[in-house]
């Protein structure tokens, strides 16, 4: 019955400085009017609302002001350079610093690359990839690198 998220949306405080900021991820304006764009994450599947409002002022917490997009993994080896070439920088999270990052997430039984930053309004985004699904595996948070290398996986 469910296919996925149709939509989720965020509170920011500048439109015109967010449809800048969403842009350059590379996100398609769907439908906007005046406090409110909606931006295409998968044309036809999937979209982001950005509201100008003053609620853009609740404290940041993760069940109220987070959005995790996918990527393919292979893209999760380039985009720290994706990103700063869009003027975009990493967040520092769970204590990794931007060099650091990617990191990899134990969510037993899967694991997922994910790398964070922060929307002009504070809100926290993250690109995601999974790498292992429904496997039984017992390790610390660390660095995609170093999950390769535990891993074996060929670069």
């Amino acid at each position: 019955m469910i296919k996925g998220i149709y939509e989720a949306h965020l509170p920011v405080s500048n439109l015109e400085t967010s449809i800048e900021f969403y842009k350059k991820l590379d996100l398609e304006i769907a439908y906007q009017q005046e406090n409110l764009v909606f931006f295409w994450i998968e044309k036809g599947r999937s979209w982001l609302g950005l509201w100008e409002t003053d609620k853009v002022n609740t404290p940041y917490h993760p069940s109220l002001r987070h959005l995790a997009l996918q990527i393919d993994r292979e893209d999760m080896k380039s985009i720290k350079e994706w990103l700063k070439k869009r003027g975009i920088t990493v967040s520092t999270n769970f204590g990794f610093p931007p060099e650091k990052q990617p990191l990899v997430l134990p969510n037993n039984p899967q694991a997922h690359a994910a790398i964070y930053f922060k929307d002009p309004d504070g809100n926290s985004l993250e690109l995601i990839t999974p790498l292992r699904i429904d496997f039984e595996e017992q390790f610390n948070m660390m660095t995609l690198e170093e999950w390769e290398k535990d891993n074996k996986v060929e670069k």
